[in-house]
């Protein structure tokens, strides 16, 4: 039997919200061994003089542990 672990990241990008995802998704892989799957925790924004400055999205990132 497989046990996996779950982490919380934050990501952010200019484009928007799936660019942000992907850019998370990309990093985590770079770090985590075995990711599994992931899903979006929350989603925000950050304005800046009423202008969107950044998609932001938590995710919890599931990866199984090695042996």
């Amino acid at each position: 039997m497989a046990v996996a672990r779950v982490t919380e990241i934050i990501s952010g990008s200019s484009k928007g919200f799936k660019d942000a995802i992907e850019q998370g998704i990309d990093r985590a892989n770079k770090t985590l061994k075995n990711v599994e799957g992931a899903w979006v925790k929350d989603q925000s924004i950050i304005l800046d003089k009423g202008k969107i400055k950044e998609y932001r999205v938590m995710l919890k990132v599931t990866f199984v542990l090695d042996d």
